[in-house]
Parts: C-alpha cells; structure tokens; sequence
C-alpha cells in the first residue's frame, strides 16, 4: 500500500491475506492457476441487454440486480462475459453494468483512433443514457485503464475503483507478453470469440491493427495525474502476471493517493478467471459489501 493510508485499509488488507493464503495452502497441490486459461463464462441468466449510440457507434450492455451501481469494464480484445464469475458475486447487492468496449465483443467500433479518453468518454455517455450520475468501477487490464482515465477526467461520476492488471505508462508492459503460452491462448480464443459476437465478424485483423496503434502510445499519465486522482483505488494483481511489471503495479499503488495494493497468489492476468473466489473476496470487501 502507499504510504498514508487509512486504519480502516490496513484492516482490509490484513483480512485479504490472510484469506488469500488459506486459499493459497489449499490450492498448495494443484496445478499451477497461474499456467492456465479458464473457460470464458456464459452471461449470467437474468441480464438485461441493450445497445446504446454513443459517440458514434453502437456500445453493447448489459445490467442485472439491484443498489448501488457498479460497472464492469474488460480486457483489451475480449469481451463482457468475461467477468460472469464477478456479476454472480456482486449481483446480490448491487445493480451490475456490463459494457462491450468499442470495438471489442457486440459493440461497433467507427473510424476514429482508439484512445483511453475516448473510451472512457464511451462509458460516460452510457452512464447518461442509463441515469447513472455515479458508479464503483471494477476494470481489468484496458479497464483499469480506463476507470482510471474516468477518475482523473470524469471524477464526479466514479466512486470506489479496483483497477486490476493496469499499467499507466506504456514501459509498464512486459516486452513479449503476446508470446506466453497463456496469453497467447488468450489472443486466440479472443479472435475466436470475435468472431462470433462481433457485428464485424471477418474484420478481427483490421481491429487489432487499429487498436494496436493505441497500445503502442497510450497511456503515459505522469506522476501529477495520478496523484489527482482522489477516488478511493484499489490496485489489484496476480503474482504471476504475464503481462505487466510487478515493479509498475507497485508504482502505481505508490503514486495514486491513499490506494491500496493486492497481490493475488499463484494467479496471473486472468486471476478473476483462474481464482474467482480470491478475486470476488478482494473486490467485494473494497467495495464495503463483506
């Protein structure tokens, strides 16, 4: 954690490891989480879906539950469904938002460049469309990003944030991250999944080129932007995680005032799909629910 933080974080964190290293002595055994890719969820029955226009495309949704709003924002390539495992957890106390960023999984993505701020502008205009002055946001990899974007550009409109699997600087990325075995089985079941859910199903190709040029800039926040921001954030990771520097994860928990940092065990990138337990025990204590 950084330096000034809460009584009430420390208590937080202590009952976060101690659950995670019971979940980590019972798991001592098995095969190594870290080294495997998890089948994607289905939806959860009971979500309400629709498209939004916003920005010029159309942004797939989906809502489900009731009380405070919290907002779920995926993984650059993937899609909503991912986070199944997430929606069951929070669904019993909260009015969960599911989002297709543009681009990625039902939603159509235009001409214009890729770019954090637009995408989280995207999640803005959907929170208008939906009468949502503020929601929690809980993102993985690209969704972190963004929730962090929305709490340095939209701070009025966020509440608390998990920003799991983030990086802030493009340096941040392990160099060759795409040629892990896991994240490479991840890169083909995303084109899979493109491919079936997407309007545009023979343009996965176009779409990772155009997204790529993103990735190959974005973001570089400086350390002023993120000591603006003033949400309470929780940093969250897996130990193993193939994609971003243990040492950036811990910068940006440092840097960003107040935040908290979780280190998940034997658990990579895709920890909310590799120990949904330890990963929804984290989120909803942060989020005031456990």
């Amino acid at each position: 954690m950084s330096g000034k933080i809460k009584p009430r974080w420390l208590r937080v964190q202590r009952l976060l490891m101690l659950a995670c290293t019971v979940l980590a002595v019972h798991h001592a055994h098995a095969e190594a989480r870290w080294q495997t890719l998890p089948p994607t969820p289905l939806p959860v029955a009971g979500e309400k879906a629709g498209v939004a226009d916003v920005n010029g495309i159309r942004l797939h949704y989906a809502t489900i539950g009731h009380g405070s709003p919290v907002i779920l924002l995926h993984g650059g390539l993937s899609n909503s469904d991912y986070f199944g495992n997430q929606v069951r957890a929070l669904v019993k106390r909260h009015e969960v938002v599911l989002v297709d960023s543009r681009g990625h999984g039902r939603s159509t993505r235009d001409a214009h460049p890729f770019g954090y701020d637009l995408m989280a502008d995207d999640v803005v205009a959907l929170m208008d469309k939906l009468h949502l002055q503020k929601a929690d946001v809980v993102g993985w990899s690209d969704g972190a990003i963004i929730a962090l974007d929305l709490a340095m550009r939209h701070p009025e409109r966020v509440g608390k944030i998990v920003a799991f699997g983030a990086n802030t600087k493009t340096d941040g990325v392990i160099e060759g991250v795409e040629k892990n075995p896991t994240f490479a089985a991840f890169i083909k079941r995303a084109g899979d999944e493109y491919r079936r859910l997407s309007p545009t199903p023979n343009e996965y190709d176009a779409f990772v080129e155009q997204i790529s040029h993103m990735w190959a800039s974005q973001p570089n926040w400086t350390d002023d932007q993120l000591k603006q921001i003033r949400s309470p954030v929780l940093v969250l990771d897996g130990d193993h995680d193939e994609a971003i520097r243990r040492s950036h994860t811990e910068y940006i928990a440092a840097t960003i005032p107040n935040a908290g940092l979780m280190i998940l065990p034997n658990t990579s990138h895709f920890a909310f799909l590799q120990d949904p337990d330890a990963f929804n025990f984290a989120i909803l204590h942060f989020l005031g629910d456990e």
